[in-house]
């Protein structure tokens, strides 16, 4: 394997790691860059495309743990937070987390043969890039307008907020839509600021996509030979770097500019993409 095959996996894992995160759609990036540039069908040869993308968007996942990797520890140790007397502090429970990813999950085992078959196409994910754009200019908008107090901590989240959030989240099934777009967009509509939204967004993105990440990898474990171990680690290495610098820099800086700008570059990107594609 040769040293141009594995600089393009460190820039295919740049792409996942600046983008998963950020609400302007990993998966629309990945696509348009590999699409109109990498070709990665053409330089993976005999390892499914699709394979890589899952070994790097586990890199993404990893960046996420280790930034929350305290949210983590007390929800998943029951015992120890019940028996400190956090409760009153901490109130982002696991059973948040899962009622968020309800509606997604039960959608995506659902239709996840055909959207991979007939929505992974430059056409829709410009779709997805632009209808994200306008939900997310709206949602600002009537975050603005919104009368009553507001949710400051993801702390703050009841149950019925989660599901919501976690409905708001099956629209990101359309590639391009993107998932922190939709959930921090949908988390503004209910009441939440926007660094508590996309704490929450952060914090379900993690068992979603490591399930779905398994359960791909599962399937196509064969492909992983002492050959293509320096592509996979290249491409997983780059896109927890640059992840986590990304979502560091993504939180500090939400609650400053909230969503408005991330629309206005999505549409400027799918009026570039269409003038320069089509």
């Amino acid at each position: 394997m040769d040293i141009l095959t594995i600089l393009k996996a460190i820039v295919l894992g740049l792409v996942e790691g600046l983008t998963e995160f950020a609400p302007i759609s990993s998966t629309g990036h990945m696509i348009i860059v590999d699409d109109l540039w990498l070709q990665s069908k053409e330089f993976l040869g005999k390892y499914p495309a699709n394979t890589f993308k899952i070994v790097i968007q586990l890199g993404s996942i990893l960046a996420v743990v280790v930034i929350f990797r305290d949210r983590f520890i007390e929800m998943l140790d029951v015992t120890s937070w019940a028996s400190s007397g956090k409760a009153s502090q901490h109130k982002l429970k696991l059973s948040h987390v899962m009622v968020g990813l309800l509606p997604a999950g039960i959608l995506g085992v659902l239709f996840e043969d055909y959207i991979d078959e007939n929505l992974f196409s430059i056409n829709t994910v410009l779709i997805g890039l632009f209808a994200g754009a306008i939900f997310m200019i709206l949602a600002d908008v009537a975050g603005a307008k919104r009368k009553g107090p507001v949710i400051e901590s993801v702390d703050g989240i009841t149950h019925k907020q989660a599901l919501f959030v976690g409905l708001f989240q099956c629209l990101a099934l359309w590639p391009g839509f993107s998932r922190s777009g939709s959930t921090i967009s949908g988390g503004v509509l209910l009441g939440l600021n926007h660094r508590a939204a996309a704490d929450f967004t952060f914090i379900m993105a993690v068992p979603i996509m490591v399930g779905a990440s398994v359960l791909s990898l599962a399937k196509n474990w064969q492909y992983f030979t002492l050959d293509a171990l320096p592509f996979m680690a290249a491409g997983f290495v780059s896109a927890f770097i640059f992840a986590l610098v990304s979502i560091k820099f993504f939180l500090k800086l939400i609650n400053k500019v909230k969503l408005i700008p991330f629309a206005i570059y999505r549409i400027i990107l799918v009026m570039v993409i269409y003038v320069f594609y089509f």
